[in-house]
């Protein structure tokens, strides 16, 4: 040993660590500094993987909804139009799939639809309801005997007339003025009687019997103005689509000669006559062979019934589908209820010798629209064929407007009178005096007097086989219960309302009475000196009210103002005032004709 070494050095060599122990603390470093960048890694990771994840479910989610709604609004706008549904139906959208359940409830259909992809679920819900309701699109509608304006009278609203609008000193339509060409008053062919019919023809209940055709001939040339039909109908099938067609061996044609909608509100669960208006410049021949057909969908519970019989000679029924194959009726032999009408005259506007005669419009909008204006200031524009003393020159790009259907048929008021006299009858005379009265629904066999400031109030619908006044102040008010919906009065007779008369509602916005008057008045030999001459005449008052006689005239003096007004005929004199109420067009009753179906609810549910 050397004496000369420090011993503190030797020691310390002796302690010093060998290179490999100095290995292992950096290899244990290097792990546990891994571990934690992977413990860190992982942290980012999983909450990122999640919202991937999240992501993508929730487009599949999107996915199924959208599966679910496409399904349920494909049916809802099956049924609404009467196309053919079944119980249950499927749909698959990109890479998700629906099925939807369509069942019966109380009032209505409910459409149940559930959409699935990838195991993830959404479903949507649709109620329809069953809706009753009529559609007064316009304030005033006059049939072929037109509506006469006088006195510095004033619409607030639109006017449509079958006939001609006549106006010289002033007066103004402040929305839309259409003066339709006429339909004809004289039927040129007819299958109509026995009634009721020994026989009936279903037709768009299955898709081999979707439409209904009838040939038939002419006696003379002339161009179709009006097709009646006698119908009735199951549950609330779609609106029809009428064609008048050629022949094509032995079946219809499939190339119109002249169509025309018919709305399914103007049938109902009775048989009735209803209307379906052309507007044509082609002529039908004397010996040619023509045929009708009503086209429209298929569905097992919402379908059409015409009356028939197997007496006609002119002709012959048929069913299928229009532009396919047509087959005999079962039994064969059958043939359709039809009236054939003829076409009217064209329609005039105005009549004055300046623009002053009739003002139509305001701030631009309102148009002027019929064969024939004269004298009219138009805000908006002037269709004619033939114009003087306007404010502008003609637009005839248009042809003549085409004739409108009434909005109410035969077969509607036959339900109210049905569900009047649900009520009860009274035999005899009802007067209602100051003590007031609360009555309906009912039917009263003799006349209805309101007056002497007594109030009757309408707790159902009335059917009055007389004649119907209300003066002296006397009331008519809905009942409470109505809620939003309107209520009818149909009067056989006559309708007089003066002397300060006050007709409204329940008191909730939508709510009207609607005063109908079946009366031919003063067209029929029977009507001289009652009323006027008029089915209804008006004379100051009425307020919030619809008056309606589509057989007859209608009056409207003084300082009379109502929501709307229909007739074959109408008056308004002296000042009138009629301010339209657009929520007329969607109007609902506790009873009467059907709307077809409206969407009740539409929301998203649990699946």
């Amino acid at each position: 040993m050397n004496k000369n070494m420090n011993p503190t050095h030797r020691i310390r060599k002796k302690i010093s660590q060998p290179a490999s122990a100095r290995g292992q603390v950096m290899l244990i470093t290097a792990v546990l500094f891994v571990a934690a960048s992977l413990s860190v890694v992982i942290g980012l990771v999983a909450p990122i993987s999640r919202s991937i994840q999240a992501t993508d479910n929730y487009k599949l989610s999107r996915q199924s909804y959208f599966a679910a709604e496409s399904l349920a609004e494909d049916l809802a706008y099956r049924l609404m139009n009467g196309k053919q549904t079944q119980s249950s139906e499927t749909l698959s959208v990109g890479g998700a799939a629906a099925t939807a359940l369509v069942g019966n409830i109380l009032g209505g259909v409910s459409i149940t639809s559930t959409g699935a992809n990838a195991g993830l679920e959404r479903a949507a819900a649709i109620v329809l309801r069953q809706g009753t309701g009529v559609a007064f699109n316009y304030g005033v509608q006059a049939g072929d005997g037109g509506f006469v304006l006088s006195g510095g009278s004033t619409i607030n609203g639109s006017v449509y007339s079958n006939g001609d609008i006549s106006a010289t000193t002033g007066e103004h339509i402040t929305g839309s003025a259409i003066a339709a060409d006429s339909s004809a008053s004289a039927v040129t062919q007819s299958n109509d009687s026995p009634t009721p019919p020994p026989s009936t023809i279903v037709f768009g209940k299955t898709s081999g019997a979707q439409d209904i055709a009838q040939s038939f001939q002419v006696g003379q040339s002339g161009t179709p103005g009006k097709l009646s039909l006698y119908l009735e109908k199951v549950g609330n099938p779609g609106n029809l689509t009428v064609h008048i067609t050629g022949d094509a061996n032995g079946s219809p044609a499939s190339t119109d000669i002249v169509s025309a909608s018919l709305s399914a509100s103007l049938v109902t669960s009775s048989f009735g006559w209803v209307d379906a208006l052309f507007s044509s410049t082609v002529p039908l021949q004397p010996g040619v062979t023509y045929w009708y057909v009503l086209d429209g969908g298929s569905n097992s519970n919402n379908y059409y019934v015409a009356g028939a019989n197997s007496s006609f000679s002119g002709g012959q029924a048929k069913l299928g589908k229009y532009g396919g194959s047509w087959s005999s009726t079962s039994p064969a032999g059958l043939d359709a209820y039809f009236r054939l009408y003829f076409g009217g005259f064209t329609s005039a506007i105005g009549g004055a010798t300046s623009p002053s005669g009739i003002i139509i419009g305001q701030s631009g909008q309102g148009i002027a629209w019929s064969h024939t204006v004269t004298g009219a200031t138009v805000a908006g524009s002037l269709y004619c064929q033939v114009g003087n003393y306007n404010n502008k020159a003609c637009d005839a790009s248009r042809p003549d407007p085409s004739p409108m259907p009434m909005p109410i048929s035969d077969g509607n008021i036959q339900d109210w009178e049905t569900q009047a006299a649900a009520g009860g009858t009274i035999t005899g005379d009802v007067n209602v005096g100051s003590s007031g009265m609360t009555l309906g629904p009912k039917k009263i066999t003799g006349n209805l007097y309101v007056g002497g400031g007594g109030t009757l109030t309408q707790a159902g619908t009335l059917w009055v086989l007389g004649n119907v006044s209300f003066d002296g102040g006397g009331k008519l008010k809905l009942a409470s219960s109505y809620g939003t919906a309107s209520g009818v009065l149909v009067a056989n007779g006559t309708v007089s309302i003066g002397g300060g008369a006050s007709l409204t509602g329940s008191g909730q916005s939508g709510s009207y009475p609607m005063i109908l008057s079946t009366s031919s008045c003063p067209y029929a030999s029977s009507c001289g000196g009652e009323s006027n001459g008029n089915a209804i005449a008006l004379s100051g008052g009425a307020s919030s009210v619809i008056l309606v006689a589509e057989n007859g005239a209608l009056s409207i003096e003084g300082g009379s103002n109502i929501k709307e007004a229909t007739a074959y005929q109408i008056t308004a004199t002296g000042g009138a005032t009629l301010t339209y109420d657009s929520g007329i067009a969607n109007m609902l009753f506790t009873n009467g004709p059907s709307g077809g179906y409206t969407i009740g609810s539409w929301k998203e549910q649990a699946p």
